[in-house]
Formats: C-alpha cells, structure tokens, sequence
C-alpha cells in the first residue's frame, strides 16, 4: 500500500500498526516531511513500513522507485489523504494517472478530504476552508465530486463508495471501472 503525500509520517505509522501483513510504502515530494517520515518510522519500529520515496504526483509516471526495483513491484492500494485540496489540479491529474499504471488490476484508490457535492460545500467550514486555500493559492481548493469522478473515469477508474467520516471529511473509494478494463 503506498500513501502519496504522507505529510509528517503519523497517519502511515497509525494505519501500519494494526495492519503488519501489508507492507506501507510512505511518500512525499518535500524534503522535510521526507525526514519526518523517517523520523516516525524509525520511532515506530514497525517492519511493514518501507523507508519513504520522494514521488512527485504532479508526474503521472511519480514513482521512479517502481521502475528501478528499489520500491513495490505492484499495488494492491493507493490512500492519499488532504493532498489534492492544497495542491494544484495536475497534481490531481498525476495521482489519478500514476495510481492507473502502478495499482493491480483489483487495487484501489483511496482520497480522504473535503469535496464539494454538485458544486456546493457539505458544510460552512469546508467553504470557509476553500476561501483561504484559494486565498493562499488560486490553483488550491476544495474539489467537486464530479470533477474527480470525471478525472478518473478517464483513466479507467469508477468511483464506488463515498465514506462520511468526521470533520465533515469524505473518504472517496475508486476502483478499475469495467469500461476501463475492457479498453486497457
């Protein structure tokens, strides 16, 4: 399982604790979460998380680790959380993209964060959210639903289960579509 942007390292720790059959791949492009990983790994001591790769998700092809042998040979999961809100829309584009050549035929993709529904916020919070993302950012912002649908609909991916979850956070669950099978 390979988490893109793991940030400080906290999460990849917390889900590899109860998880010690799945190996946890950490990942992130700045130097400093790349050090904090480290630094949470090595405080952990957990055997299933592997030492951090530094992918770009803004390069579809983000994980050169996959093609040298020093990282997963295949994915059975790909869990992005709270990246492609503070992130430029390529960003987005890479991760959907990346996931579509990396992830096994049965993997799925995994986002965590806040979305728009059919244009709207899901909650004041989140609107006041996206203001000072965009205020910081033009190109960040909290992302519709239906937008992410359609970017992963274009690399054979469906969207198959959305997970409230606090905060007023959803978990959205993709997987390979049938069209998408059928055409790669």
């Amino acid at each position: 399982m390979l988490e893109a942007g793991s940030g400080t390292g906290q999460h990849v720790v917390h889900f590899a604790q109860p998880t010690p059959d799945i190996i946890w791949w950490p990942s992130d492009l700045q130097a400093a979460h790349l050090r904090s990983i480290a630094a949470w790994r090595a405080h952990a001591g957990l055997a299933n998380i592997r030492p951090a790769m530094r992918i770009d998700l803004s390069d579809p092809a983000w994980c050169p680790a996959m093609h040298d042998g020093s990282g997963p040979q295949s994915l059975l999961a790909v869990f992005c959380a709270n990246v492609i809100h503070i992130a430029p829309w390529r960003v987005a584009e890479g991760l959907f993209a990346g996931a579509a050549r990396y992830l096994r035929g049965d993997g799925r993709l995994y986002l965590y964060g806040p979305f728009k529904r059919d244009g709207k916020h899901t909650a004041l919070s989140n609107s006041i959210f996206d203001t000072s993302l965009r205020d910081r950012d033009p190109e960040w912002g909290v992302r519709d639903i239906a937008d992410v649908e359609k970017l992963a609909d274009g690399v054979g991916f469906a969207l198959i289960e959305i997970v409230p979850m606090p905060a007023n956070n959803l978990i959205l669950v993709f997987e390979r579509s049938t069209k998408g099978a059928a055409s790669a």
